[in-house]
């Protein structure tokens, strides 16, 4: 499992919108620079991190982008659904038909990835983005 490159864009331009104060604007060519990120690239993730209620845009000559909640209500669980959809560490977590085996009854498998996903899903959901920025500011 790895989450794949628009989802490691989509938590560098998160992370960089929560560490500026609370209703910062800043321009796509600005993130797209501070984090590396091709600007082309970076538009297409704005879009569903947008649809998801996670950014805000702002038209204009001062226009961008800027976070749509506190930080603290930006989880990293948040941003991953956003980008990828729903976290599924495997198939059969999602379908119960993607068994090929056709058991009738749930294997010890998938009993156990599905108490990794839940613990996974626990800890994605407890790391927000005010507590990320805050410990970035403490390693600097």
């Amino acid at each position: 499992m790895q989450f794949n490159q628009a989802t490691d864009y989509a938590f560098r331009a998160m992370l960089h919108l929560a560490a500026r104060p609370p209703g910062s604007i800043v321009s796509i060519q600005q993130l797209a620079a501070s984090e590396a990120i091709p600007p082309r690239f970076l538009q297409k993730i704005t879009r569903p991190l947008g649809k998801a209620g996670l950014i805000r845009s702002h038209r204009g000559v001062e226009g961008g982008f800027a976070l749509a909640r506190p930080a603290e209500e930006i989880s990293l669980l948040d941003i991953i659904t956003a980008v990828e959809g729903k976290l599924v560490v495997h198939r059969c977590l999602a379908e119960r038909e993607a068994c090929n085996k056709h058991c009738t009854e749930e294997c010890p498998v998938h009993a156990t990835l599905a108490r990794l996903q839940a613990q996974l899903v626990a800890g994605l959901r407890q790391a927000n983005l005010a507590a990320l920025v805050a410990e970035q500011r403490g390693r600097k």
